[in-house]
C-alpha cells in the first residue's frame, strides 16, 4: 500500500472523527446543558396558558340593591403566527372541500379527519402558499364578519393590521354570541382565531350615585410571549377604592395542543380556579339617591346653575345615606367625562360663608364665655379697627348668639371669635375637621384649606366662612357632630364585605375621630339653629311642615381663577341642616356653585334653602319621621336674604 493512500485514509478518518466529535458534543450540549431551555421552547409550542377571570364583585346599596354587576364577555384575538402558517390554513380549504362532498355527513368523525388529512396534503403539493392564505383569510372574514356586525372589509382590515401578532379584533362579545363564534371557528376549521373570556361592567342605575360608584376600564397586559391582554380595573369611586377586594384572584387551565393548535385534553393539575370577588354593601339608600338626586336637578334648572353637591348623612353613625355632585355622567356610556369625573362633594373646594358660623358660636358656648342668650353689639352694619374691617348686609345693633345665627351677623360672628381668641379659635376649626380629609373611602378627597395664617384680617374673616376654604363633606361632617350630642363622626360609604354565598366577611362599624362639644352644647346649638329657619331667620323657606327644623344658610362671592380677588356678581350659595332639631335623623348639607337666576337675590336661603326643604319632606315619608309639631291648613314660608 502506498504512503499516498496511506495519506488521504488518516486525513479523511480525521475529518470524520472531528466531525462525529463535534455532533457528540452538540448532542451532549443540547441534552444535558440546555436540556431544560429547549424543553421549555417545545413545551410553548404545544402548551397554553388560558386565564380563568375571576367574577368582580357587585356593589350594592345599604338595602342590597344591585347597583354594579359583572357579565361575562369575550374578546376575539388573532393569533397570525396561526393565521399566516399554509400549512395550518391548509386544514380548512382541505374542510371546505370535503363538506362538500357526497356522503360528507354519513362519514364519523375518524373518517371526516382521515379524508381532511388526505385533501390536505393535495392542497399543499398543488396550491401557493400565498394562495393558500387568501382562500383561507377570504372564507374567514365571509363566515364571522355578519355575526361580529362588521362589513368584511372592516373586518379584513382589522385583521391585517400590520402591528402586532397578537391583535383584537372585537372586544366585549355576549357569552351567548362567543360561544356560537367558537363552534363556527371549531366547525369551519379555521385557523389564528382565539377567544379569551372576560368580563364587562354593568351598572344598573348608570345616572344615580356616579360619582360614588365610579367605573372601571382596562389595563393592558403583556404576557411572556409578548402577546397583549386586557385586564378590568377600578378607575374611580367605590369601583377604585375597593378595587382589591371587588377584584378577586384570576385563575388559569393549561391546555395542551396538537399541531394546528387545538385543544387536547389535560390534565387535573392543569387548573387553577378563580376566586370570585367580594360584593361590597354600601351605606346608601338607593331610594334616598333618587330623592336628592331629582331635587338637586331641579334645583339646578330653577336657578340657572350647572355645579353643585347635596350630602345626606346619618348624624348618629356617619353612614352616607345619599351623596350627589353635578355635573354627572352615565356610567354604562361615560359620556362627558372630563368634566363629569370630577365629584364636587368631596373634591371642591369653597369658601363657605355663614355655614362656617357655627364654629365660633359653638366654641364660645363650650369654653363657657357666653350662651345662647349673651347679646353682642353689631355696630350697626360694618365693624372697624384699623386694618380690619367686618361688614354686615344688614345694620343690626344688639343680638343675641341666636340671634347672630338667625339674622347671619358677620360682625356678631365676628365679635364671639374675638373672645376665643385665633389660638383656640383655630383649635376648634380643626377639632370639627377642617382642613384635613375626612377619610372617607373614596379616592380623591380635598383636604381644604383652614390654618391659623397669624393674620388678624384673615382671623376676622374665617369667622363667617372666608380665607378657608372646606368640602360639601367637611361640612356635613361638622353638622353631623352638632347633632350627635358634639361627637365628629368619620363619614363611612361602605357599610360591608360579602361573599357570594352571603356571609359577612368585614363590617364598617361607626368610628368615632374625637368628642368636639359637650352634649348640652350641641343641644344649645341645634336650639339656637332652629331660629333660622323660623320666622325673621334667613332661611324660613327651609322649614318643613310639622318638623321642626335646624340650620344655617351660606353665601360667599367665588374666588377668581388664580386665586387673586373674587368674581363679580358670583357666588357659591348652601345650606346645612338637620331635622328632626330635637333628635336629628339626618342632616343634609346642600350646595349650589354660581347661580345665574334672576329671579330671586341669589342667597343661600332663597336658592339652597328650597332644595333642602323639598328633600326632607320627601324623606320624612320615606324614612316614616312622625311629625312632631301642628300642622297648618295652608303653610306659607317667605325668604329673607341672607349674607
Amino acid at each position: 500500500m502506498n504512503r499516498w493512500f496511506q495519506y488521504r485514509c488518516v486525513i479523511l478518518c480525521s475529518i470524520l472523527v472531528i466531525g462525529l466529535s463535534t455532533l457528540s458534543a452538540r448532542l451532549i450540549q443540547i441534552q444535558l446543558v440546555h436540556r431544560q431551555h429547549y424543553a421549555d421552547s417545545s413545551s410553548k409550542a404545544f402548551f397554553r396558558i388560558e386565564k380563568l377571570p375571576a367574577t368582580r364583585g357587585m356593589i350594592l346599596d345599604r338595602n342590597e340593591e344591585p347597583l354594579a354587576r359583572s357579565i361575562p364577555v369575550a374578546t376575539l384575538f388573532v393569533d397570525k403566527n396561526h393565521l399566516m402558517d399554509p400549512k395550518l390554513a391548509s386544514y380548512c380549504l382541505a374542510w371546505q372541500e370535503a363538506s362538500a362532498e357526497e356522503g360528507w355527513e354519513e362519514l364519523d368523525a375518524a373518517k371526516q379527519k382521515r379524508r381532511i388529512n388526505g385533501l390536505r396534503a393535495e392542497i399543499l403539493d398543488s396550491e401557493k402558499p400565498e394562495t393558500i392564505l387568501e382562500k383561507h383569510l377570504a372564507h374567514a372574514v365571509g363566515v364571522l364578519a355578519r355575526p361580529l356586525g362588521m362589513r368584511r372589509e372592516e373586518l379584513r382590515a382589522k385583521i391585517e393590521e400590520p402591528k402586532g401578532k397578537w391583535i383584537p379584533i372585537a372586544k366585549d362579545i355576549p357569552e351567548d354570541l362567543a360561544d356560537a363564534l367558537r363552534e363556527t371557528v371549531d366547525h369551519n376549521w379555521l385557523q389564528g382565531f382565539n377567544f379569551e373570556n372576560s368580563a364587562k361592567r354593568r351598572y344598573l342605575s348608570p345616572s344615580h350615585a356616579t360619582h360614588l360608584t365610579g367605573f372601571t376600564g382596562e389595563n393592558e397586559e403583556t404576557d411572556e410571549e409578548g402577546n397583549k391582554h386586557y385586564r378590568m380595573v377600578g378607575k374611580f369611586g367605590i369601583e377604585s377604592a375597593m378595587e382589591e377586594y371587588l377584584a378577586g384572584r384570576d385563575g388559569w387551565r393549561e391546555h395542551r395542543r396538537d399541531q394546528r393548535g387545538l385543544v387536547l385534553p389535560g390534565n387535573s393539575n392543569s387548573l387553577l380556579p378563580p376566586r370570585a370577588g367580594l360584593n361590597v354593601k354600601l351605606t346608601i339608600d338607593m331610594g334616598m339617591q333618587a330623592i336628592i338626586e331629582e331635587e338637586l336637578d331641579a334645583n339646578l334648572a330653577e336657578f340657572s346653575a350647572k355645579r353643585g353637591a347635596v350630602v345626606l348623612m346619618d348624624p348618629k353613625t356617619g353612614e352616607i345615606l345619599a351623596m350627589a355632585s353635578r355635573p354627572n355622567l352615565n356610567l354604562n356610556l361615560l359620556d362627558n367625562l372630563d368634566e363629569a369625573s370630577y365629584n364636587f362633594a368631596i373634591q371642591a373646594i369653597y369658601e363657605p360663608g355663614s355655614t362656617y358660623k357655627i364654629v365660633a358660636t359653638s366654641a364660645v358656648i363650650n369654653e363657657g364665655l357666653a350662651t345662647p342668650f349673651t347679646s353682642v353689639f353689631c355696630h350697626n352694619g360694618l365693624y372697624q379697627s384699623g386694618k380690619i374691617s367686618v361688614p354686615d348686609h344688614h345694620p343690626y345693633g344688639m343680638l343675641t348668639l341666636e340671634g347672630v345665627l338667625a339674622k347671619s351677623s358677620n360682625v356678631g360672628a365676628y365679635k364671639f371669635a374675638l373672645q376665643l381668641g385665633p389660638k383656640r379659635f383655630y383649635d376648634y376649626v380643626n377639632s370639627f375637621g377642617f382642613g384635613r380629609k375626612t377619610g372617607i373611602l373614596l379616592s380623591g378627597e380635598s383636604s381644604g384649606i383652614a390654618r391659623n395664617t397669624n393674620n388678624a384680617v384673615d382671623f376676622s374673616r374665617a369667622s363667617y366662612g372666608y380665607a378657608l376654604n372646606v368640602t360639601p363633606l367637611q361640612m356635613a361632617s361638622a353638622y353631623c357632630a352638632i347633632a350627635n350630642d358634639g361627637k365628629l363622626l368619620k363619614p363611612q360609604i361602605v357599610k360591608s364585605l360579602i361573599a357570594n354565598d352571603g356571609t359577612i366577611v368585614q363590617t364598617y362599624p361607626p368610628e368615632t375621630v374625637r368628642e368636639v362639644l359637650k352634649p348640652k352644647v350641641a343641644k344649645q346649638m341645634r336650639a339656637a339653629l332652629e331660629k333660622v329657619t323660623e320666622k325673621g331667620g334667613t332661611a324660613t323657606v327651609a322649614a318643613v311642615p310639622g318638623f321642626r327644623v335646624a340650620g344655617k344658610t351660606g353665601t360667599a362671592r367665588r374666588i377668581a381663577p388664580g386665586g387673586r380677588g373674587y368674581l363679580a356678581n358670583s357666588y357659591t350659595v348652601s345650606f346645612a341642616g338637620m331635622m328632626p332639631a330635637q333628635d336629628p335623623a339626618f342632616v343634609c348639607v346642600v350646595v349650589i356653585d354660581d347661580p345665574r337666576t334672576n329671579k330671586v337675590t341669589r342667597y343661600g336661603g332663597t336658592v339652597a334653602a328650597p332644595a333642602f326643604k323639598k328633600i326632607a319632606t320627601r324623606l320624612a315619608a320615606r324614612m316614616n319621621l312622625q311629625p312632631t309639631e301642628p300642622i297648618p291648613d295652608n303653610p306659607l314660608a317667605t325668604a329673607k336674604s341672607d349674607p
